[in-house]
């Protein structure tokens, strides 16, 4: 059941139903049992009253004087027929029938003292029987056990009756109350689709249930984490955008100096400027493309590639970059075999951690990248002996655009780590950049790895 007002209903109605009828059935109980109390009381007192008659009456028990139990006559406006249901005999010792009321059975009605039941001439009587030694008399009083049903039953149906009524009521107070007690959410969810989107402001929470506070919380954290995003990405927009035209207004501006060079030593130069810029757009847009990549689902369906494979297919497409600038690439992946389905996530976080290595190094510094199985995590690292990372800058270097004190001025976009970040994470790995002895920085992607055979 997908509705919680139904499931409030249903609940709060199967509750009220269940305790509405335990306490019927306790009323019909209680209620038995009390009338079954006092009719066998009025039996107690009718016997010892027809006794105590006799006595006054020098203990003779005439024929009329059973009758004053069973003849006393209705009243003029009852509505009922129970005037009239007692019966009595008056017994002596000797085994005689001294007197008896009107209707009572030919048959002694009882055959020991005090209260029993007995059936006499196919009917059965509840009797109570009073025994006088001194008058040498048993007097019975009794009434019939189908008589003492409809009392109770009569009764009963009297106190049932307004139970019954009172359930609809109860139903429709039930009904009532969880509908207001849900209208807040109802006025919450009618606020939110009234409110247009590009509306961020938290919602009030001053009159707000306290039940209905810790979701409008939630809300206000939602609004607020997805008005950062939409800053971070109008910032990210602006921000490429301004990087993508100031090396387009370069490249122009180069262009420019070419055609109208006086000789050819500033053709040469502009030339140069205008591939730098080239290259400088170029590594840009690849960023804005593998950052697209990270945020994207991963494809499982893709060929399991060798990690290693992936490495030094990373490292040769690098070789260029690290030849122009003196660098030397060393490879190192002892044998160890891991495939991934996940290169095309893999493949962007390596390169920009090698291709960051190579940037912040030295001319004649080596950069070395390795593939090693550590039981049951792959671990790729990348050393480099480059300036490394300030502990200031350390916190903030897998963010979008952010370029450390270390960076170099121009280069670089400040995409690198946040992509290499984005993609461990989808990987479902860590990213570990720690400083290096001797100068330079340590940097590892850990991936958990399974067996070479269990991921082909």
């Amino acid at each position: 059941m997908s509705s919680i007002r139904k499931r409030l209903l249903v609940i709060l109605l199967a509750g009220t139903g269940v305790i509405w009828l335990c306490a019927v059935i306790w009323i019909q109980h209680s209620t038995r049992t009390e009338v079954g109390h006092v009719l066998d009381r009025r039996l107690q007192e009718s016997a010892q009253m027809v006794a105590s008659l006799i006595r006054r009456n020098g203990g003779i028990a005439g024929p009329d004087a059973a009758a004053l139990v069973g003849d006393a006559p209705a009243l003029p406006d009852s509505r009922h027929d129970f005037a009239r249901q007692l019966i009595c005999q008056v017994w002596g010792f000797d085994g005689q029938l001294k007197s008896e009321s009107d209707g009572a059975p030919t048959g002694q009605l009882a055959e020991q003292e005090g209260f029993s039941e007995r059936e006499v001439d196919g009917e059965v009587w509840r009797v109570y029987t009073h025994v006088d030694a001194d008058l040498g008399i048993r007097v019975m009083v009794g009434d019939a056990r189908f008589m003492r049903e409809r009392l109770v039953h009569g009764v009963a149906m009297g106190l049932l009756a307004p139970a019954m009524l009172i359930l609809p009521l109860l139903a429709a107070l039930i009904w009532l109350a969880v509908r207001g007690g849900l209208a807040p959410m109802d006025r919450l969810a009618q606020a939110l689709s009234r409110r247009p989107a590009t509306d961020l402001s938290p919602l009030g929470e001053t009159r707000a249930p306290a039940e209905l506070r810790p979701m409008i919380e939630a809300l206000n954290g939602l609004f607020h984490r997805v008005e950062g995003l939409r800053d971070r990405e109008r910032s990210f927009t602006a921000f490429a955008a301004h990087e993508l035209k100031t090396p387009l207004a370069g490249l122009k501006t180069q262009a420019q100096i070419a055609t109208l060079a006086p000789d050819a030593a500033t053709r040469e130069r502009a030339l140069a400027q205008i591939a730098q810029g080239v290259d400088r757009t170029d590594r840009m847009v690849r960023q804005l493309l593998d950052m697209t990549a990270t945020e994207n689902p991963i494809d499982s369906t893709a060929p399991a590639e060798d990690g290693a494979k992936i490495l030094t297919d990373v490292a040769g497409a690098l070789g260029g970059l690290a030849g122009a600038r003196g660098v030397t690439l060393r490879l190192e992946t002892g044998g160890a075999e891991w495939r991934s389905t996940q290169a095309a996530l893999l493949a962007p976080a390596l390169r920009n951690l090698l291709e960051n290595a190579i940037l912040a190094s030295p001319a004649g510094a080596t950069v070395e990248a390795r593939l090693a199985r550590d039981g049951g995590r792959v671990r790729f690292s990348v050393l480099d002996r480059g300036p490394g990372i300030s502990e200031a800058d350390r916190p903030h270097v897998t963010e979008r655009f952010y370029r450390g004190s270390a960076s170099p001025s121009g280069g670089g976009s400040g995409l690198g780590l946040s992509i290499t970040a984005a993609a461990v994470e989808a990987l479902g790995g860590e990213l570990r950049l720690t400083p290096r002895d001797g100068g330079g920085e340590h940097a590892e992607i850990i991936l958990p790895g399974e067996p070479a055979a269990s991921t082909a």
